[in-house]
């Protein structure tokens, strides 16, 4: 890396399909002179607490390789991590990784490795996801094609090359990728062609709030594929009759536990209307009946918790 050339943000993010289940995680590098790094990797089992501390121990480790002096933002959407790397760490470190109830840290290889790694060089700034931040989708988009097994185009600068040079990765994401410090991506179980490419890069805009009428077509693309993917599972298990808890039903819609508890009884969410059936022991356990197959003359029901 030039010595005119300095990353000047970096965002992180980790995805599940399921939680747990098949995961991906991902970080996107941007650099003062505008150019953008990107990579993930996936896991067949994991969580998605897993994968967003993935993310980051890897941005950090490729932070480390970078040589870079000056203070980077780190930005992730996970109030989880930065928690527990800012705060949470140093309490469990003295009582020899027990939480305040004794009991052993989850995760605790991972935060060792976090923590291993992260320093005041670091400022761990919070973004809300899945609110048009370009970097945030970005990264969302490449962690859910990780989790997915589908293929995706990968910004990488070559370390040999010009700022005006980049190369592209085409995976077939199955397996867990990790980084060198040449910047390549280790191979572990997954296939990777590096593809040299005389192109130039794109200049990426400042990662800022956007609409997403203002997102790149290829995050629109990946945000419709991840949407279809939701909404098949979401018809799956209407059909076939399948309760969910509480959390199972918060991570298909892609909303917080509180939004699905908060919201009453029954409710609709887009073409299905979501009914609470019963609690076994502390988890509320409802049903998914398609909208336009439940009678008309029932009361009206209340409007999309994701949306208010």
């Amino acid at each position: 890396m030039s010595s005119s050339r300095k990353i000047q943000s970096i965002y992180t993010d980790g995805a599940c399909t399921g939680n747990p289940g098949p995961g991906g995680w991902a970080v996107v590098v941007y650099y003062t002179d505008n150019c953008v790094h990107e990579f993930g990797g996936g896991e067949k089992q994991t969580t998605n607490n897993r994968m967003e501390m993935q993310a980051a121990i890897a941005a950090l480790n490729f932070l480390v390789n970078a040589q870079q002096k000056e203070l980077v933002t780190l930005y992730t959407d996970s109030e989880y991590l930065i928690n527990g790397a800012t705060k949470w760490v140093k309490s469990w470190k003295k009582r020899g990784w027990k939480t305040a109830q004794n009991k052993p840290v989850l995760n605790q290889d991972l935060w060792e490795a976090l923590d291993s790694v992260n320093s005041k060089q670091i400022a761990w700034q919070h973004v809300r996801g899945h609110a048009g931040n370009v970097g945030n989708e970005r990264c969302d988009a490449i962690a859910r094609a990780f989790a997915n097994g589908k293929t995706l185009s990968l910004q990488q600068e070559e370390p040999s090359s010009s700022s005006h040079d980049i190369a592209t990765n085409h995976l077939s994401l199955d397996g867990v990728a990790d980084v060198n410090g040449d910047n390549t991506i280790i191979d572990k179980n997954i296939q990777t062609t590096l593809i040299a490419s005389d192109a130039t890069i794109m200049d990426s805009p400042a990662p800022t709030s956007a609409n997403s009428e203002e997102l790149p077509r290829e995050l629109r693309v990946a945000g419709l594929r991840s949407l279809i993917d939701t909404l098949r599972i979401a018809e799956e298990i209407a059909a076939k009759g399948f309760l969910i808890t509480s959390s199972e039903l918060a991570d298909l819609m892609d909303v917080h536990a509180s939004a699905v508890t908060s919201r009453g009884d029954e409710w609709r969410w887009r073409n299905w209307i979501v009914s609470r059936v019963r609690r076994e022991g502390n988890q509320i356990l409802w049903e998914l009946e398609r909208g336009d197959e439940v009678n008309s003359a029932r009361e009206p029901y209340n409007s999309d918790p994701a949306t208010e």
